[in-house]
């Protein structure tokens, strides 16, 4: 999906050689390699010259602005991506497309992992570039999503059949995308049976035969009783939760946030150090209220199917409901690498919460016998991506019924 440079890159217009295609590939790729050691925002010309053995004012020749370079690294990263998923590929069963497409992200996260390929960036990053490239990658990225939803769907069907097959196909994206952060904690030698595991889980789900859905509903934890709602840190975390979500660490500026509540820069810095704490904070504010669901969930009577259940069900709520939504764990793979490790270990401590829960449904014979491990993390996939849901409401009969059906791949498998 590369462009010629006179199109895509902000470089001077210069021909197609085969030896300025290839330096040029070389570039992108150490710009991917740096973005994913340190997000975005540490993306540099001077250090990716250095990478790549030229001077910065050579690298201008094929990429002008740092910018330019951003978003060729991005595009590279979606053609790879659309090369996974391969929805115009010969038509299959839904179930042999899923196997083949897990197929190919573990071939190509083998591949990331022996340093052959560069690492792919995220939707996080799509979502920082400058405009036009932000609007026009993201317009390419849904599209993208939409084909792979035609793969699980019929395409004459009603809006609530089309919705589906579409949450379908975002939740296997977000699933892609997320297994690239858990994977690191198996060997490659593992790579194999987890692929064998996971597609066991997306195939047949979490339940056991007969289990139904019928959560309950826990309460949301609001802003501490007492503060205000326009000043306090409650609200500066509210709104660049919402900020970071939508466009990236980068893109969430100190003046997007102090704009978004009409105060001044000036009154961010009185309440917080600088954007990194900011950040940080929204990580640890979101992993608590998590940690909070999960603890309320595990005290109800029943089965651990129907704690689950309800943990999952009010978690996908809040975030459907887009008023105080979570931040995204995918959010942490642009972090600078010093911020990045703290929110991930928490993020790890959730998800063997999860996985605890999960094996307790394993023994209880509420859960169906599954990798605790594997399944925790699409657990936590799961509730990640369901924000995006939020502008898709209108598609269902409710916003119980959306969660239902989103939480449904997961709990019931994807071919139910």
């Amino acid at each position: 999906m590369d462009l010629p440079a006179s199109q895509g890159s902000g470089a001077p217009d210069a021909p197609e050689t085969t030896r300025y295609r290839q330096k040029r590939d070389e570039i992108v790729r150490a710009a991917a390699r740096q973005i994913a050691e340190r997000g975005l925002k540490g993306l540099t010309l001077v250090g990716v010259a250095g990478m790549v053995g030229l001077s910065t004012n050579s690298v201008t020749y094929y990429f002008r602005r740092k910018e330019n370079l951003a978003e060729a690294a991005v595009e590279d990263a979606l053609a790879r991506f659309e090369a996974v998923l391969a929805p115009d590929s010969a038509p299959c069963a839904p179930r042999d497309y899923l196997r083949t497409v897990l197929a190919r992200n573990f071939e190509l996260a083998l591949a990331i992992r022996r340093g052959e390929v560069a690492p792919l960036t995220v939707m996080s990053d799509m979502r920082a570039l400058e405009e036009p490239a932000r609007t026009r990658l993201i317009a390419e990225y849904f599209a993208l999503v939409a084909r792979v939803g035609r793969r699980f769907g019929e395409a004459g069907g009603g809006p609530h059949d089309k919705g589906r097959a579409v949450a379908r196909a975002q939740l296997l994206c977000d699933l892609l995308h997320w297994s690239r952060t858990w994977l690191r904690l198996y060997a490659v030698e593992d790579f194999p049976r987890v692929e064998a595991r996971l597609f066991d889980l997306l195939d047949r789900g979490l339940a056991v035969p007969g289990a139904q859905w019928a959560p309950d509903l826990l309460p949301a934890s609001g802003p501490p009783e007492g503060e205000s709602p326009g000043t306090s840190v409650e609200a500066y975390l509210r709104v660049a939760t919402r900020l970071v979500n939508l466009r990236g660490y980068r893109g969430a500026s100190v003046e997007r946030i102090a704009g978004e509540l009409q105060l001044s820069k000036g009154s961010f810095y009185h309440h917080l150090a600088g954007k990194d704490d900011l950040v940080r904070a929204c990580f640890d504010r979101s992993y608590s209220r998590v940690s909070a669901m999960q603890h309320a969930a595990s005290a109800l009577p029943g089965s651990q199917w129907h704690r689950l259940s309800a943990a999952l069900a009010s978690l996908l709520d809040l975030q459907v409901t887009n008023e105080q939504p979570l931040l995204r764990d995918t959010a942490l793979l642009a972090l600078p690498e010093e911020m990045r490790s703290h929110a991930i270990s928490r993020s790890d401590r959730i998800a063997r919460r999860f996985a605890g829960m999960l094996s307790d449904g394993i023994a209880d014979g509420s859960v169906r016998a599954v990798d605790p491990l594997i399944a925790s993390q699409c657990l936590m996939g799961l509730v990640n991506s369901s924000v995006d849901m939020s502008t898709r409401v209108h598609r269902w009969p409710s916003r119980a019924a959306l969660i239902e059906d989103y939480a449904g791949p997961v709990l019931f498998g994807f071919f139910r």
